[in-house]
């Protein structure tokens, strides 16, 4: 028997190709230094606007995942150690090149090195910030299977916002994610880095259109700020090749527009929802830019609401 057709996207989820000239140019370079970004390797809808406006989100350690969750398009296997130990001093002569003032860091999952690519990152967050002390680094971490060493490492590096992201409800976890990435993990590490530095905004992700009910949101929504995660983005499930998982179903914008006021009700410091938002949409970037320049907010305790006003 064949399998069913792919559910048919909906006018809100289409987006133009990726072109122009500040496209064509990052496009060129990365390509030169031999650097993969996530825009790229995850097939991320919303590329052309990101980097047509020069914005780029660089990912560390290769193209091959350690992991193999059923959502994403990122190559899976074993790099056997192998890593490039120029690219710290890469990636930090790429930001140069492209005047940014905001840049995210991301990494595949590397179980293969001793410290899973911790003094890696580390390294990255380091260099970039001795190229260039006024520019606002986020991190978007794996779980480092709940290493506090590995989380520390990074921690000391100082980004301005780590990010480790939740992906889907706890119920549908084992079905969206790698085994060894599980629902309770991702919780623990962002306890952890609040405990290591409580002034270090913590972020996460949620993908919607896996099959959660709202309820399971709501509760993956309380959790996430129990544990004092500042600011959470929701986004559209997109399946990127026929052999991940399907869509279960295209949330509408007014559905995105319910969850964001939920959200902000709830005391995250600030929300991104919509179909086409993922965990480092430029939007949140703008935002978090402005929250940590003008000091207008302090981090909030976890289990906390506040209504913020920027």
């Amino acid at each position: 028997m064949s399998a069913p057709p792919s559910k048919p996207k909906p006018s809100w989820i289409k987006v133009r190709p990726p072109a122009g000239d500040s496209y064509l140019k990052i496009k060129d370079m990365l390509a030169d230094l031999k650097l993969a970004t996530v825009c790229q390797e995850a097939r991320c809808p919303n590329i052309a606007e990101c980097w047509g406006g020069g914005t780029a989100t660089f990912m560390l350690m290769g193209e091959v995942c350690t992991r193999g969750c059923r959502f994403c398009a990122v190559k899976t296997g074993n790099p056997r150690g192998a890593i490039d130990k120029d690219e710290p001093e890469k990636v930090g002569w790429a930001i140069s090149q492209m005047a940014l003032d905001y840049v995210v860091i991301t990494s595949v999952n590397r179980d293969d090195l001793p410290d899973q690519g911790s003094d890696h990152f580390g390294r990255t967050i380091e260099t970039i910030k001795n190229n260039n002390d006024r520019l606002i680094i986020e991190v978007l971490t794996p779980d480092f299977r709940g290493n506090t060493d590995c989380i520390a490492r990074i921690v000391k590096a100082k980004p301005h916002v780590f990010a480790h992201n939740i992906e889907t409800v706890e119920r549908l976890t084992p079905k969206v994610r790698d085994p060894r990435a599980t629902y309770k993990q991702t919780m623990d590490v962002l306890t952890t880095i609040k405990k290591l530095d409580p002034e270090i905004y913590t972020k996460s992700s949620i993908m919607l259109g896996l099959g959660e009910t709202d309820e399971e949101v709501l509760q993956t929504l309380k959790d996430l700020r129990s544990v004092g995660c500042d600011v959470v983005t929701l986004g559209q499930y997109l399946q990127p090749t026929a052999t991940k998982l399907k869509v279960a179903e295209y949330v509408t914008p007014e559905k995105f527009e319910y969850w964001h006021k939920v959200s902000e009700s709830l005391g995250f410091l600030y929300v991104a929802s919509g179909p086409l938002v993922r965990s480092s949409y430029r939007a949140g970037e703008f935002f978090m830019k402005g929250m940590i320049e003008k000091n207008k907010i302090k981090v909030i305790k976890p289990g906390t609401a506040a209504t913020v006003g920027v």
